[in-house]
């Protein structure tokens, strides 16, 4: 088994229930085990703004399936929960990025492990902290930790713990 983090994102509502539909549907396949979750984290959206902010959160598991073969898992629940690809960066049910794969560097025309932007994202490295602190990521030769305190205070304020509140979806 291998130690593989994913990154979860959605912005169109219900944001939470297709996180948690998200896992559910990964947990249930016969070659995933879920290991560990992160909490939940609000983040403003980057690249395309025009839109609600995110709820964003990682989870770690174990696998036999190559990286291929979870790109592929990954996607088709990404299709299953109605994501669209009208605009990068744009409004999503739900996203699901491979970040790492065991201690893999790999670039297809498919798939780039470690995630290619992954250490620029503090919506991905902070719920990453989170559960793997001590992690180095390969290529680049830092700590989670490390490259968390070199994301912008800026980018770091855009990353809230997510509570339920009284607007907000259950």
């Amino acid at each position: 088994m291998r130690h593989i983090y994913i990154a979860l994102g959605s912005n169109i509502e219900p944001r939470k229930q297709y996180l948690l539909e998200a896992i559910s549907l990964l947990d249930a396949h016969e070659a995933i085990m879920i290991t560990q979750k992160s909490a939940i984290y609000q983040t403003a959206p980057v690249g395309y703004t025009e839109q609600a902010d995110f709820l964003n959160m990682v989870v770690e598991l174990n696998t036999s399936l190559s990286p291929l073969e979870l790109l592929d898992v990954c996607q088709s629940i990404e299709r299953k929960l109605g994501r669209k690809r009208e605009i990068r960066f744009g409004p999503r049910t739900i996203d699901l990025d491979i970040l790492l794969y065991h201690d893999e560097n790999k670039k297809t025309d498919r798939l780039i492990i470690p995630h290619p932007r992954m250490h620029e994202r503090a919506f991905v490295l902070i719920p990453l902290a989170e559960i793997a602190p001590d992690l180095f990521i390969p290529g680049w030769d830092k700590s989670v930790v490390a490259m968390v305190r070199d994301l912008s205070v800026k980018d770091k304020k855009d990353v809230t713990r997510w509570t339920v509140n009284d607007l907000e979806e259950e």
